[in-house]
């Protein structure tokens, strides 16, 4: 599973001012929880990059003061004007401890409604799981070559393995619908009769 490694700086100060003091330095402040004890660090804005822009399932490999710290990003703050990234909270992922993380579907093989001319619609892209660690991995992936014209897919469908799903199972996660043409063929055929 791809790493992304973050270099930061324990944070001895708190409060408002402290904070600005870091953001006008292009540093974010954040917080590691989860682990034997809470961490407070702060890292240059640039290093969040390609951890929070993206939708891939990521692991942060924290170092900060000699120490290194396995996470997963678990919220995210933005100014509401600017987005600017103002806040970031990591988990440390502790081996015999599950996590709660949300991981990215990834639907494959062409459904067999699609082929008869129907449309396929995504409803969900990510489904919220509970596991170990040496579990979590960078999506799910969901074989929905079976899926007929008019039928869709739900949570309940997914194979979870080693994982606990959180999402209510009667969600749909796609559906194939019929296309325009389709209904005006099938209405055609029907008026012929």
């Amino acid at each position: 599973m791809k790493t992304i490694t973050i270099k930061g700086q324990l944070r001895t100060e708190h409060g408002k001012q402290a904070t600005r003091q870091l953001r006008s330095e292009g540093k974010v402040p954040g917080v590691i929880y989860g682990g034997a004890q809470e961490v407070n660090f702060s890292a240059p804005t640039a290093d969040f990059k390609n951890l929070v822009y993206t939708p891939e399932f990521q692991l942060a490999e924290l170092q900060v003061d000699g120490k290194n710290y396995r996470c997963i990003l678990k919220d995210i703050q933005f100014d509401k004007v600017t987005e600017q990234l103002l806040h970031v909270d990591f988990l440390e992922l502790v081996e015999d401890k599950k996590v709660i993380a949300t991981l990215p579907l990834k639907l494959t093989g062409t459904p067999v409604g699609v082929k008869a001319g129907g449309k396929l619609i995504t409803k969900m892209k990510v489904l919220k799981v509970k596991t170990f660690p040496k579990f979590l991995r960078e999506n799910i992936e969901l074989d929905i070559t079976s899926l007929e014209l008019n039928a869709n897919v739900r949570v309940e469908d997914v194979p979870a393995g080693e994982f606990e799903i959180l999402n209510s199972p009667r969600i749909p996660i796609a559906t194939v619908v019929m296309t325009r043409q389709l209904k005006q063929e099938e209405a055609t055929a029907e008026k012929k009769k």
